[in-house]
């Protein structure tokens, strides 16, 4: 009895919410337990190795291999069973991001009030992972990006993720206080503007080793972000949106400026004029925001998925309850 007090006094509070947490999710199999404990004390070593970039990556991927195919994992029981074109097979059914546009991404970090919205199928349309859950919203940690700091000649700053609420925020500071710092909601909207300034993309990020949660946000580009890269490559680690870019050719003098922003090589000139590819557009916005001419805007778009709008989400709850 004494040797366990010993150990439960060597673990952090935020690490035992953390596994009450887990718990609660009922990621109670032993493998996926390990696994979302894992990412979430490690995981700058976590995303590297994921990405490669780590030396002993090689050495180590065969290991992972074996047990992706031979240990069961089994989902939280709270996860709606996905329809067939849901699922599929790749990392993206356990860890993806929602694009944003910089008005609704600024709505998310200033919620004021617990978050529990446990199945948002419609707004992420994923296998797994896809409930906003949070004590504390308020509470947001600014860290240096695991994507960029795995690379060795990054984009800067580094400090352009957001990790959000608990039992998420209090847990990666405790671990790595130096690599983040804590800020008010009003200083993460400034964030926001200036990264959206340099024409970043908002990615609200979700993960099935963060409890199936929503956890963080991310200012993406395409040349160090990891989800980016997959996405431009087939593996459908991001959801659009729910909007897609439409340009006014009454306007545009095909400058060429939205393209030369765009992450997602979504924009082309096509006949001497500026056209959207509507199936690799993601909606984010940034185009919008880069054109002088105020030629493009965001259109609803049905086919591309429903908007991640927070407080009408919230409103809803509300209502339900």
């Amino acid at each position: 009895m004494k040797e366990n007090s010993k150990l439960t006094s060597l673990i952090s509070p935020a690490t035992k919410q953390f596994v009450r947490e887990a718990w609660k999710a009922q990621i109670n199999a032993p493998w996926d337990f390990i696994h979302s404990c894992v990412y979430a004390r490690w995981p700058y070593l976590y995303i590297s190795l994921g990405r490669q970039d780590h030396p002993v990556a090689r050495f180590l991927k065969p290991i992972f291999q074996v047990w992706q195919k031979f240990i069961p994992h089994r989902k939280p029981q709270n996860v709606v069973s996905p329809s067939p074109d849901q699922a599929t097979g790749t990392i993206a059914d356990l860890y993806h991001g929602k694009a944003l546009p910089l008005n609704q991404v600024k709505d998310l970090v200033m919620v004021n009030e617990p978050i529990n919205l446990p199945d948002l199928e419609q707004v992420i349309p994923y296998a797994q992972a896809r409930a906003i859950i949070q004590q504390n919203p308020d509470h947001i940690l600014l860290v240096k990006c695991p994507c960029r700091m795995s690379k060795k000649d990054p984009c800067l700053p580094l400090d352009v993720c957001m990790v959000i609420g608990e039992p998420f925020a209090e847990l990666v500071f405790q671990h790595y206080p130096s690599r983040a710092r804590w800020i008010t909601q009003e200083e993460a909207c400034r964030i926001l503007d200036r990264e959206d300034a340099r024409g970043r993309v908002h990615h609200a990020f979700f993960s099935q080793m963060m409890l199936g949660r929503f956890f963080g946000i991310c200012n993406c580009c395409s040349c160090c972000c990891s989800a980016i890269s997959a996405q431009r490559k087939g593996t459908p680690m991001l959801a659009s949106s729910g909007y897609v870019a439409q340009i006014d050719q009454g306007i545009c003098i095909a400058c060429n400026e939205c393209e030369v922003y765009c992450q997602f090589g979504a924009l082309q000139m096509i006949n001497g004029a500026k056209a959207v590819d509507d199936e690799l557009c993601m909606g984010c916005g940034v185009c919008v925001s880069k054109c002088a001419q105020s030629a493009i805007s965001l259109r609803l778009e049905p086919s591309k998925g429903v908007p991640l709008q927070i407080n009408h989400l919230l409103e809803e709850a509300r209502q339900y309850n």
